[in-house]
């Protein structure tokens, strides 16, 4: 009796081991559970420490906005581990446009200036609030959400996901940074043709 009951707690044990984490081979090809699991003797602490969020982002461009994204592609020790990290640079006049991460959900936290932040339910109910330093705020999974810059310095916020591949959708790209037809887009936007070709030429679509 003593023996099969060591053996069952000696496989727990193991198995448990087996499992404290799974590091990703980046030179590994990625499958939809991620990437397989680098070798434990290749493993160092390295693999689980990442040192881009203490960096500000080059917010010199078209939205005054910046993502360090701490994915696991920059971050191996979070494959498997359903979460990932990535920082905000928002300049003055800043914006994170309406988008979504279908795979994930995410947490704000602001640790500088003040972000005006807000989702829209799928029952088209609008929830935002101009958050200060220390002010957390949740966005669940899927939802088109937003970031701007409430004041006039710069802000910054520390965002945690759910996914190690939150993914991301920009609704403004996703509508005119391609080669959607024009006339789609119109019908599909209510805008005109001359709104959606302006709108087009700033975001880099054709059609």
């Amino acid at each position: 009796m003593f023996l099969p009951i060591l053996c069952f707690f000696s496989l727990i044990l193991s198995s448990s081991h087996a499992a404290d984490f799974c590091v990703g081979d980046l030179a590994a090809p990625q499958g939809p559970a991620g990437f397989s699991c680098k070798k434990a003797e290749k493993v160092t602490v390295q693999d689980f420490v990442f040192s881009g969020l203490g960096k500000a982002g080059n917010t010199s461009n078209i939205i005054k906005a910046a993502v360090t994204p701490a994915f696991v592609s920059q971050f191996p020790g979070l494959n498997g581990l359903g979460l990932s990290l990535a920082r905000l640079d928002l300049d003055a006049g800043g914006v994170i446009p309406m988008h979504t991460h279908p795979a994930a959900s995410e947490v704000l936290l602001v640790t500088q200036g003040k972000i005006c932040a807000g989702f829209i339910s799928s029952a088209n109910a609008v929830y935002y609030k101009t958050l200060v330093k220390g002010d957390t705020m949740i966005f669940p999974r899927g939802l088109l959400h937003f970031q701007l810059n409430g004041g006039g310095v710069p802000a910054i916020a520390i965002v945690s996901f759910s996914d190690p591949q939150p993914g991301l959708q920009i609704l403004d790209y996703a509508l005119f940074g391609n080669d959607l037809p024009t006339e789609l887009v119109e019908g599909t936007t209510f805008l005109d043709e001359a709104q959606v070709k302006k709108l087009k030429a700033v975001l880099g679509g054709t059609g």
